[in-house]
């Protein structure tokens, strides 16, 4: 799907931003980058993903299962235990967000010098 024809119906636009909204979700991006090296149970990947409430947690991965990027699936022990892992699909995301967080990772300094000229301009306004 080219970018010119997400201009021609209102449906390809909202389809185009409701993923470009999941993938591009800070709690999706660590969660990918969390399951890469292997499946994960929860408390996992909520101790390896700093800050992210369980409640967040929660409706991240089922996002990411309703999508095809995550399965879920549970093991029957008392209690029982679920485990998360990247799909295929979750896994071709991982290039775009790896080379993103190398992106970042080069981009920093940079960043960080622009955000500091920006407050100095802000207040000698």
């Amino acid at each position: 799907m080219s970018v010119r024809r997400l201009t021609e119906t209102d449906t390809d636009r909202h389809r185009f931003i409701d993923v470009i909204n999941l993938i591009g979700n800070k709690w999706t991006v660590l969660i990918v980058i969390t399951l890469l090296s292997s499946p994960k149970r929860f408390n996992e990947i909520k101790r390896a993903v700093n800050g992210i409430s369980q409640q967040m947690l929660t409706r991240t991965l089922k996002a990411l299962e309703r999508d095809g990027l995550v399965t879920r699936t549970v093991h029957p022990t008392i209690p029982p235990q679920v485990e998360y892992a990247l799909t295929p699909l979750g896994y071709s995301l991982s290039d775009p967000v790896m080379e993103l967080g190398a992106w970042a990772t080069r981009n920093l300094d940079a960043i960080e010098i622009h955000r500091t000229r920006f407050v100095q301009a802000m207040l000698c306004q």
